[in-house]
């Protein structure tokens, strides 16, 4: 069973990482469109279309495509399903984990997450939209792109964003977007009180139950990764360092 992965760019290793220890047997894809990253700040049609070519360049190669991007899968995933004749899974904002938020729910995505039907939609169904803010944070997916995690710029931006609303009545923290991942210690620094979510467990969930209903079972012994890149220059060296970030982050 062979699982592709693809995102704007290294945001998607954080479901990568998790993916590779939950499922076992499978073999991984991840293809990282590092060229044209970010998405978020890209038209809906610029997102179609680049998601479009990422799915063609994969569908060959897989069994199942994951979309491990929230603002590829709000634009483009009802487009990918008619389009392909493939699984493919998408990722949403953990909205839903909120129903039981004793105080108000702050979501941080990119612009057109924020923006785009689906993250209205789940939060109509979820009832949440009273207790719900949203809030577009793009330049962390520039940050983590340039493998900035810990600079004074990156927590001034946080911190300045983050003031905007009143901390102490933010319970939940969903994390829209999985290039913000690697910024969890800074989130818990500036919201200690908060519980911070993201959508990745959710994923991982519903491509195990993709693999069931393939009635395929992994059977390697050893995971095979193959890593593409949109760019010229592949950003292999990187991303033993990403991967380092994410378990550091997992740990806190």
């Amino acid at each position: 069973m062979v699982v592709a992965v693809f995102d704007s760019g290294f945001g998607g290793l954080s479901l990568l990482y998790e993916a590779m220890k939950k499922l076992e047997g499978c073999d991984f894809i991840y293809f990282a469109d590092n060229k044209n990253a970010p998405y978020g700040t890209k038209s809906i049609d610029e997102i179609k279309k680049l998601s479009i070519d990422a799915v063609d360049f994969l569908a060959s190669k897989a069994d199942i495509i994951v979309i491990a991007c929230n603002t590829a899968t709000s634009a483009a995933v009802s487009d990918l399903r008619e389009k392909f004749n493939i699984p493919i899974i998408g990722m949403e904002p953990a909205v839903n984990l909120g129903k039981d938020a004793d105080g108000d729910i702050l979501v941080i995505a990119t612009p057109a997450t924020i923006k785009g039907a689906k993250l209205n939609e789940l939060l109509k169904k979820s009832n949440l939209n009273n207790k719900t803010h949203l809030l577009p944070m793009p330049k962390l997916v520039e940050f983590a792109q340039n493998m900035e995690f810990n600079s004074p710029n990156v927590k001034e931006y946080i911190k300045n964003q983050i003031s905007k609303f009143n901390s102490k009545n933010i319970s939940l923290l969903v994390l829209g977007c999985t290039h913000f991942n690697y910024f969890k210690d800074s989130f818990i620094d500036l919201m200690p009180n908060s519980k911070i979510v993201d959508g990745v467990d959710g994923t991982i969930r519903q491509i195990k139950r993709k693999i069931d209903e393939l009635n395929s079972k992994g059977k390697n012994l050893d995971t095979k990764l193959l890593y593409y890149s949109s760019k010229k220059q592949k950003d292999i060296n990187q991303i033993t360092s990403l991967l380092a970030r994410l378990e550091k982050m997992a740990k806190i």
